[in-house]
């Protein structure tokens, strides 16, 4: 018999800051022999953000959208591509962004190019939305130590966890695979990331939650 399941095309691997989503990208970009798109850091108004100085927000915002639609515009799905492309980053996380940093009048200017924008860019097939609770992202944020992260403050943080958790609840875009990492890691665990990789390679279709053996014999402990 025939196998009328292809694995996708185009796979988001979506979270918070320091969830493991750039890791978890990369990994699978390398099992799948896929094209890897990371979001791009270099943002020159970050820091002027990070510091509170006004306007910086709208400036960062703007420069991070441009980036993440120059970057998914450039993407070769067309029927004619056999390609595969895994990014770490949907651009409607850019909007996330945008409703907790920028004011009303910031925002009225800033959908209408996102709008724009967002209609010229392709959908992902799968999107993988990695969770974990703000503890558990407050110790990775102190023990990776990036200088360009000291200014985040945990109020911010759990505001950003909050925002990501609304947004996804809500998500019907694509076919949603919910990834909870608190007790879970990639990188350490092979039989972690193995149950993952046997997932991904599985069909999803419209929501569902991943949860390791491993881990359900932890929390069983």
């Amino acid at each position: 018999m025939a196998n009328l399941f292809e694995l996708p095309r185009y796979i988001a691997v979506e979270g918070p800051i320091r969830v493991g989503k750039s890791t978890l990208a990369r990994i699978l970009a390398e099992r799948l022999n896929a094209q890897q798109v990371m979001e791009s850091e270099d943002n020159p108004f970050l820091g002027a953000f990070y510091k509170g100085e006004p306007g910086a927000g709208f400036q960062a915002q703007f420069a991070f959208m441009i980036r993440r639609f120059e970057q998914l515009r450039a993407l070769d799905l067309g029927p004619r591509s056999q390609k595969t492309v895994v990014t770490d980053f949907v651009f409607e996380k850019d909007k996330v962004f945008a409703c907790l940093n920028l004011n009303d009048q910031e925002l009225e200017t800033y959908n209408r190019y996102y709008n724009y924008f967002r209609e010229q860019l392709p959908t992902p097939d799968l999107v993988i939305y990695l969770q974990a609770t703000p503890e558990v992202l407050k110790k990775r944020l102190k023990k990776k130590n990036a200088p360009g992260e000291k200014a985040i403050n945990e109020d911010y943080l759990e505001e950003v966890i909050k925002a990501y958790e609304h947004f996804f609840f809500h998500y019907t875009s694509s076919d949603l695979l919910i990834v909870n990492t608190s007790e879970i890691d990639f990188v350490e665990r092979n039989q972690d990331l193995q149950e993952l990789l046997r997932k991904v390679s599985a069909p999803i279709k419209g929501t569902q939650y991943f949860l390791p053996l491993g881990s359900q014999e932890a929390a069983s402990a």
